[in-house]
This record gives C-alpha cells, structure tokens and sequence, in this order.
C-alpha cells in the first residue's frame, strides 16, 4: 500500500543566534550565567523545539490514518470477494443445478429405454413324495410288538409281511364271530319251524314274524363280526385261533418312516407304525410369491436344477397350481412332476426352479436410478435443463442392475441415473 507525501515546510529560528550588543551595554563574560537565567536579548529555546516536535507527531499521526481499513479511498481502497453460487436452488419439488455448480460434475442423466423383457423367475424348492403315492401303515388293534421284518430305507413288495403283533383284542373278535354264527344258525332254525307251522295253521303270524326279525338280526351281527376279523387281515373260518396277527404292506414301496420296534406295546390304533411310499415319481414344490402368481401357469415349461446333481438341468412342466395362497407365507405352491425310475431323486432334497415367463414390453432403469423416500420408489425426471422433479414408480422386479418398471415414467422421460442422492433432501 502506498502512502502519499505530504510536503512540509518547517521555519528556521534562530536558537543560538548571538544577541545584538548596544552601545553601552557590558557584554557577558562567557561562562557566568546559570542554564536556567535567560540572558537579556536571547530569543527562548525550549518552547521552539517542542513546536517542531509537536508538527512532526501530527504528520506522522496523519500518514497512519491513512493506513486504517475505513480510511483508505479511490484505488487505495480493497475491492470486495464475490460470492460463490449456489450448489442448487429449490422451489417446492423442483430442484435446479444452476450454471458452475460443482453438482454438474457429479451427476449423470440417461433417457428411460422400453425394451422386451422376458423374465426367468427362480425360486427355492424341495423334492417330495407324492401324497397320493403314500401310505402311512396303521395296527389294526393295539397289542405288543413281538417282530419287526423290515428296516427303515427298504424295499417292499405290496402284501409283504412287515410286523407281527401279539393282541388280545384278536381273541375278542375270534369270540364275537363265533357267536354270531352259532346266534345265527338258531335263528335259522327257529324261522324255518314258523314257517312250516304256518303252513298247517299251527302257529300265529306274528310268531313268523318274529322268527324272521330274529334271523335277519342274527345274520347281521355274523356279517359284521366276518368284517371285522377280515379288517384285521386273518381268516375268520380258520381253525387256529392264536392272538398274533402279521401286518402286511398294503403297496409297494419304500419305507421312508419307521417307528416301531421289536417288544414295543402299542396301544394307539391312530399312531402309524412306518410309512411307504411310492417314489417312482416325486413332485417338486415351490412356493410362488404371491405378487408374481401371474407369471405361472399350469403346463409351462421349466428347468430344474438339483443341488444333488448341479450340473445337470431337469426339464419340466407345471403340472399343479395351488388355487390357495398360504395365508402364512404369502406364496403359492406349485408342483413339478418327475419320474423317478432310479430313485435318483429322494424326498427332502433341495433344488431350485426356473419358471420361463413370456417376454413383455416395460420400461427399464438402472438401479442407480431409483431413490427411496417414505418407503416409496422415486426417480429424479428432468423437466428443464438441469431441472429435476421427484416421481414415484413402482417396480415389478429387478434382474441384475436393472429395474423394470410397471408404472411412473415413459420412454420420453430423461432421469438421474447417478448422483441423485446429492439432490435429496
């Protein structure tokens, strides 16, 4: 900073100018007088030197004024910082990037494209036995266990002994039938001498009548007690009467199940001894979210992939639908049918399924793009150069880095697909 230079003029005084001596006056012997006797025809000293001190301070004091902020003027004076722009502007949901803001750089724009998605729905599944061909094996009374002829995992031939059962309650039925039968031939007796007294008029009809109630009563209850013993699965007209009876498989199979044991009493008729099942087909059941239940149908082909054999794609169809959604887990079940002659394929392996949907035209997005704000889907849309409004869409599901969209932009519509988050609020 440059200070001017303000001219100074300073008039000489004549300090020690030796006084004028008139005539008649004794000149001073040098050296008699006291410093502070003022000798006659001196001019003062001392208050001269104080006046040009006292005129150098206020040059000085004004030469330092000069150097304060508020003082300084014209070109001396320092100009003002400008101000930075604003990183953006906001106007209700609009949001502007204006012109040299550092935002620019950080932001990526990209129209929404329309393309033909066809989607591949995978999802989790599980292999089972099909219930139809499956069969839990129950005692026809309740008794003690006294063999066990097959183990859990075996192979088993329709009528194929598995069990034997030492139950007293097969005695009781022996007994039930026997006496339906001796019940039986007295009323058949009884009814047929009715009816020949009948004839010659040696007895009432009523007496007929009651001879033939009587028979139809007793032929009932034989009936019934015959049924009985066959439920059981023994002969009722045989000759030996033991208490055991051999419990036989009513199909073949597998027994994937076991939970009886020699010497157990089972005494709960409902409570299943092993289960069989058929496994020369097995079903594979995937449950269906239930937002993406329309994508599936019954007969659409599908490939399946086993974590057993990860290299090897089974082909399928659906061959079942669910017209029921879980109320639990909101999904649909549906089934797979696949033969099963080697019993590669077993009960409780996992396995996951691709459902191929038909291709359909949708707008798309990268998922970069969207922003989620009040637990809702948005995206920033361009309404005029470098001016950005939010809009709300709605995904119908997302492969890789894309998004397809159901509804909220169109093809028209220009977005940030990156830095949006920067425009938040």
């Amino acid at each position: 900073m440059r200070m001017k230079t303000l001219p100074v003029r300073l008039w000489s005084m004549p300090v020690d100018a030796k006084p004028e001596i008139r005539e008649g006056d004794v000149e001073p012997e040098q050296g008699t007088h006291r410093s502070g006797d003022q000798l006659p025809g001196h001019a003062p000293a001392r208050p001269a030197t104080l006046m040009a001190f006292v005129l150098v301070a206020a040059i000085l004091a004004a030469g330092g004024y000069r150097l304060l902020p508020g003082a300084i003027s014209g070109k001396d004076a320092v100009l003002p910082i400008a101000a930075k722009p604003p990183a953006l502007i906001r106007a209700g949901d609009r949001v502007t990037v204006p012109e040299g803001s550092p935002l620019r750089s950080s932001l990526a724009l990209a129209p929404v494209v329309e393309q033909d998605i066809a989607r591949s729905l995978v999802l989790p599944a599980v292999v089972e036995a099909d219930p139809a061909r499956l069969i839990k094996v129950l005692p026809p009374l309740a008794g003690r266990v006294t063999q066990l002829k097959v183990q859990l995992g075996e192979q088993v031939e329709a009528d194929q002994p598995l069990a034997v059962i030492d139950s007293p309650d097969l005695a009781a039925a022996y007994a039930d039938y026997d006496r339906a039968k001796v019940l039986l031939s007295l009323a058949t007796r009884s009814r047929d001498r009715q009816r020949a007294l009948v004839k010659i008029g040696g007895a009432a009809d009523k007496d007929l009548q009651q001879g033939e109630a009587d028979y139809a009563t007793a032929e009932a209850e034989q009936r019934r007690a015959e049924a009985r013993l066959q439920q059981i699965g023994v002969d009722a007209d045989t000759t030996s009467k033991a208490r055991t009876v051999t419990v036989t498989a009513p199909m073949a199979g597998s027994v994937i199940d076991l939970a009886a044991a020699p010497g157990a009493f089972w005494n709960d008729a409902t409570a299943a001894l092993m289960t069989i099942a058929d496994l020369r087909t097995v079903w594979v059941t995937a449950g269906i979210p239930e937002k993406d239940t329309s994508l599936v149908a019954k007969g659409q082909p599908v490939d399946v992939v086993f974590a057993a054999y990860p290299g090897e794609p089974f082909k399928g169809e659906v061959l079942f639908v669910s017209d029921v959604l879980d109320p639990d887990t909101r999904r649909t079940k549906v089934r797979i049918a696949f033969a099963n002659p080697d019993a590669r394929l077993k009960p409780g392996m996992f396995a996951s399924v691709s459902f191929h949907a038909p291709a359909r035209r949708a707008a798309v997005v990268p998922t970069s793009a969207l922003l989620v704000k009040d637990d809702a889907n948005q995206v920033l849309v361009e309404v005029a150069p470098w001016t950005f409004v939010p809009r709300k869409v709605e995904i119908a599901f997302q492969q890789g880095d894309q998004a397809v969209l159901v509804s909220g932009v169109t093809a028209a519509d220009r977005i940030v697909v990156k830095g949006g988050v920067l425009l938040g609020d």
